[in-house]
């Protein structure tokens, strides 16, 4: 499995969240508490993506554990932004590493991470994926099931979809296709963030502007509320809607 974090509110650091927290990205690396038998360590690789001055998101990541790396802190610590993603990377077995396997991956002004697996990989996507345009995946970053859900999510969002129904519509495809397959997704542009709690855990704090999802909360403050198992849950301007997931809904 992997740890990942979005955040959508009044510009700040993402260094906080990441590095300072007494349960922050960093130490979910090594000493996570939620991982229900997903690995015991995060050290496959890391990534944050934020939104600055442009419409696209600028993105920073290694394949290398996050405590090793000497620049990330730095920085973090010196941007200042209103949406961010960041996530830390346990490959699964047989899948291969590499910079281009880590979250966020990006398209467009959108930032996506997966934490979670599909069961019975590759073949169990091989119908979805092989709807794809053919370039679309003669050019994944990396041969994932993350990568090639993201490719379907992609497709979808260009499309014009909703991003609150384009994930709910692709989970449904997805678990149909490979039951058992665990699908905890961040999605942001900047103005929407959207999270995804399929059997495994995802939790959410509110402070009045700012929203911050997570995969395990960053500290034992009262204010985290756990997102239900198979809900949904999209924020725009500090307000925040759950909403159930179903694997029967009817899809194109």
């Amino acid at each position: 499995m992997c740890r990942h974090l979005g955040y959508l509110g009044p510009p700040r650091s993402p260094a906080e969240p990441v590095f300072d927290a007494p349960h922050s990205l960093l130490r979910q690396t090594y000493v996570p508490r939620d991982m229900r038998g997903g690995g015991v360590v995060n050290a496959d690789g890391f990534g944050l993506g934020w939104f600055g001055d442009g419409p696209e998101p600028v993105r920073y990541r290694r394949p290398v554990p996050l405590w090793s790396d000497q620049d990330l802190p730095r920085l973090a610590r010196s941007v200042h932004s209103g949406a961010f993603v960041a996530a830390v990377r346990n490959g699964t077995t047989g899948m291969p590493s590499g910079e281009g396997a880590c979250a966020p991956f990006t398209g467009g002004r959108w930032l996506f991470s997966h934490n979670g697996t599909v069961r019975g990989w590759p073949d169990s996507l091989a119908t979805l994926a092989g709807k794809l345009p053919v370039t679309d995946l003669m050019t994944l970053e990396a041969p994932t099931d993350s990568a090639v859900l993201w490719a379907l999510l992609r497709e979808r969002l260009e499309a014009g979809e909703d991003p609150v129904g384009a994930v709910a519509d692709l989970i449904a495809k997805v678990e149909r296709a490979a039951p058992g397959s665990r699908l905890n997704f961040l999605l942001t542009d900047g103005t929407v963030l959207v999270g995804t709690a399929w059997t495994h855990a995802l939790s959410v704090r509110v402070e009045g502007e700012a929203v911050l999802f997570a995969s395990e909360p960053l500290d034992d403050a009262p204010g985290w509320s756990e997102v239900p198992d198979r809900h949904l849950v999209a924020a725009r301007h500090g307000a925040v809607e759950v909403i159930p997931l179903n694997a029967d809904r009817s899809v194109p």
